[in-house]
């Protein structure tokens, strides 16, 4: 499903002046994997993210997802490429505060112009299966950090994506909610999704249905 061949990716702040963020990267994760990124801040996880997801591209390398290299994509195809396989859930969830939570769910159908009928299909399903349902009318900054989590969940859902990316999910949550967070991905893998998570949490470590917990060290893969 995700290979990363060889990746390299430099930040260049100037002209003397760089920051190694990968450094010959190779892994490869299967199709219905849930996989931990651990490390330290500035590790290199988020960068890993970035990359499965064409927000970034390698210095040198490539990325390669459902058998097709994304890592030179043109920027509008990286769009779309986005839009159809990949559910972002970010660590300060990246909600609009002044709109509904049906609105925030429903962004990303946006750009495909589905009809009413079809919205309202896809927003039931999610709504319901993160328990968000009966909060569709409010306007996110009057809801619970918990609630918004769950809002943003039910927002990466939303296009029934192959692939779940959450980065730092648990960064702003108290331990019960960070513990029901879990159990939400514990549902999200049984439904078959390839789910790639960078984290320090140790609440992650080893969970049982975790499938691969991978090290990253100053841009490098130890473990």
């Amino acid at each position: 499903m995700i290979e990363l061949k060889n990746v390299t990716k430099i930040y260049e702040i100037n002209k003397n002046n760089k920051i190694i963020a990968l450094e010959n990267i190779n892994l490869k994760i299967d199709e219905g994997e849930l996989v931990v990124l651990k490390g330290s801040s500035g590790s290199g996880k988020s960068t890993i993210l970035s990359l499965i997801a064409a927000l970034s591209k390698p210095t040198s390398g490539e990325v390669i997802v459902d058998n097709k290299q994304i890592s030179k994509l043109p920027d509008n195809f990286a769009s779309m490429y986005r839009r159809d396989n990949i559910g972002f859930i970010f660590q300060k969830y990246n909600l609009i505060p002044t709109l509904s939570v049906k609105e925030n769910i429903i962004l990303p159908l946006v750009p495909l112009n589905p009809d009413a009928q079809d919205i309202q299909k896809k927003l039931d399903v999610v709504t319901h299966r993160f328990n968000i349902s009966h909060k569709e009318n409010a306007i996110v900054r009057n809801l619970s950090g918990g609630e918004q989590q769950r809002v943003a969940i039910a927002r990466a859902n939303i296009n029934d994506p192959k692939i779940i990316i959450a980065d730092e999910p648990t960064a702003n949550l108290d331990e019960k909610l960070s513990l029901h967070f879990i159990d939400i991905l514990r549902e999200l893998k049984a439904l078959g999704k390839t789910i790639v998570i960078a984290t320090h949490d140790p609440l992650f470590f080893d969970l049982d249905f975790v499938d691969r917990e991978i090290q990253i060290h100053n841009g490098k893969i130890i473990l």
